[in-house]
């Protein structure tokens, strides 16, 4: 199975854990042995941090394959799949890694697996610098489906920065191969709704103070539509440590799907978190595009497996974005094109097209 190795300098464009990521998944899918040089080079804290260790483990288990150099601080590691086995398999960063960046990397391989798989994931779930478990649920998941597979996603514990400890197990069957998705179309807003939610000591006023900040701050610009923000206290036995924050999310006419979230940290009041998540949804809904600036990166990996020509109408292209598409196309050798939309209705908005013609893998044990 092994041939040359593939070589990924990790200090390239985005040059953190999403290299890791989405270089490992490929690596994994495609048979490629793989040198991962220069991780995370330019960070604060160099090397592998708890979270991308979790994550490598997980992959090398899923694929009995060989990793060599994964410890905490390592700059570089070496990584040699072999076949891709289903079943259960856990990671656990130990801290408040997010879980939802775990999923990112797992997904794929379990796609493509002999058997269905169920992954057992531990560490944040809303956490910052990463999606929060609910726009996994609430955007992520109904829109990857369009890719032609499901899964379910359930959240056994929540778990917040500084702690962790929570706990989502994803569980997903295999496929033959993924369909292509076609995702240019915006539509016009119908539905505005989300939640905000405190956990722990943090008292329920927080909740409703974030909804209602929230609530005003899109009222000033769209006007005519019933915002739902439900205030939430999480149960007791269901989330570990304090934590608070908002997810609201924008439906369209067409199924399109838009969010923007925030989480609270210590000193900063329960309108401004309200208001950075009403602010972030309103900046995704002004580009014209039909996916938001989180979803962006996320498809491109299913983009560059389906099986033909997938195109999907953004806002700016994130750095995020660029970086998956690049070790897409080294990795995968799928061919990717980014253009300025041409709709008339685009004219003044920063949209853009991002084509791929799909590899169309096929899973060989099914």
């Amino acid at each position: 199975m092994a041939g040359p190795r593939v070589e990924v300098d990790g200090s390239i464009m985005e040059g953190g854990g999403q290299i890791l990521r989405v270089s490992t998944a490929l690596s994994c899918l495609l048979g490629l042995p793989l040198r991962v040089q220069k991780i995370r080079a330019g960070r604060s804290t160099p090397g592998l941090r708890p979270q991308h260790l979790s994550g490598l483990e997980m992959i090398r288990d899923f694929c009995d394959g060989q990793l060599e150099g994964a410890e905490i601080g390592s700059t570089e590691i070496m990584f040699t799949p072999e076949k891709i086995k289903g079943g259960v398999h856990t990671a656990d960063t130990k801290t408040a890694g997010s879980v939802c960046l775990l999923m990112q990397v797992s997904m794929p391989c379990a796609l493509f697996a002999a058997c269905p798989s169920e992954l057992r994931l531990k560490g944040g779930t809303n956490a910052e610098m990463a999606p929060q478990i609910d726009y996994t649920a609430m955007v992520f998941k109904p829109i990857v489906e369009k890719f032609g597979f499901t899964f379910n996603c359930d959240i056994k514990m929540r778990g917040y920065y500084p702690k962790g400890g929570g706990e989502v197990i994803i569980r997903m069957s295999p496929v033959k191969q993924l369909n292509p998705i076609n995702l240019t179309d915006r539509g016009s807003v119908t539905k505005i709704y989300g939640r905000a939610f405190v956990a722990g000591v943090l008292p329920f006023k927080v909740a409703k103070d974030m909804a209602a900040a929230a609530v005003r701050c899109i009222r000033k610009e769209i006007r005519d539509l019933y915002v739902n923000i439900q205030p939430v206290q999480e149960p007791k036995d269901q989330a570990f440590g304090n934590g608070n924050g908002i997810i609201i999310i924008a439906e369209t006419s067409t199924g399109c799907l838009f969010a923007g979230s925030s989480l609270g940290k210590r000193g900063v009041n329960a309108d401004k978190v309200g208001i950075e998540a009403a602010e972030m949804l309103l900046a995704n809904l002004r580009h014209g595009g039909a996916v938001d600036e989180y979803l962006q990166d996320q498809l491109i990996i299913f983009m560059a497996l389906a099986s033909g020509i997938s195109r999907i109408k953004t806002g700016p292209v994130t750095l995020h974005t660029q970086t998956a598409i690049h070790f897409a196309e080294q990795l995968a050798k799928a061919k990717f094109t980014v253009k300025k939309s041409e709709d008339e209705e685009d004219a003044s908005k920063d949209a853009y097209i991002i084509e791929c013609q799909g590899i169309g893998m096929t899973n060989p044990n099914l």
